[in-house]
């Protein structure tokens, strides 16, 4: 047996052992039960691909990143494939919806998020521009500002919760921990 395959099933092993704890944290992280499965599905096949050679220090650590970075491939999959009846209809919407008022509130809308952009410093304005705007991969900012992925998520939470307030709405995270919800007494 190579090493190769001594990695793989060490890891397969691991992701079998603690497969609950791994889809209860992706689950909190991500917010769906199916995403999650999904995702440690995709990360048994990656596993499997592995190229001889790689060395891993945190197995566990390791598999969760393999998890997470399926599943925001996936949550980008998903986001942009429409079919072309959802597009035709989209566009029959938006003539329904087009009048006056509506476009001077969305262009007034449009205003306050720009200024409320420009209230941001510096790091963190690219960091969502770069993230929203751009449609960038979080590893690929992390990169080129030379910090952490956890760092691009705090400064890309914290710069649309600053816009969301000046736009007078609640902030929802499209992934990520589920917000606590107040007890009623």
């Amino acid at each position: 047996m190579s090493t190769a395959d001594t990695l793989h099933h060490s890891l397969q092993d691991l992701l079998v052992q603690r497969y609950d704890e791994f889809r209860q944290r992706l689950y909190s992280r991500l917010g769906s039960h199916q995403l999650a499965e999904d995702a440690l599905q995709e990360t048994w096949l990656r596993i499997e691909r592995m190229q001889e050679g790689t060395r891993v220090q945190h197995p566990a650590a390791y598999l969760f990143r393999i998890a997470m970075n399926v599943a925001e491939e996936q949550r980008r999959k998903h986001a942009r494939v429409m079919t072309l009846d959802e597009v035709e209809d989209l566009y029959q919407m938006a003539d329904e919806l087009a009048d006056p008022a509506r476009e001077a509130l969305g262009e007034q809308e449009i205003r306050i998020f720009r200024r409320a952009l420009a209230e941001l410093p510096r790091r963190r304005r690219a960091i969502v521009t770069a993230a929203r705007i751009e449609d960038t991969p979080h590893a690929e900012i992390a990169e080129r500002f030379g910090v952490s992925l956890r760092t691009v998520e705090k400064e890309l939470r914290a710069g649309l919760q600053h816009c969301c307030e000046r736009l007078e709405r609640d902030y929802s995270p499209r992934y990520g921990p589920r917000q606590k919800r107040p007890t009623q007494s």
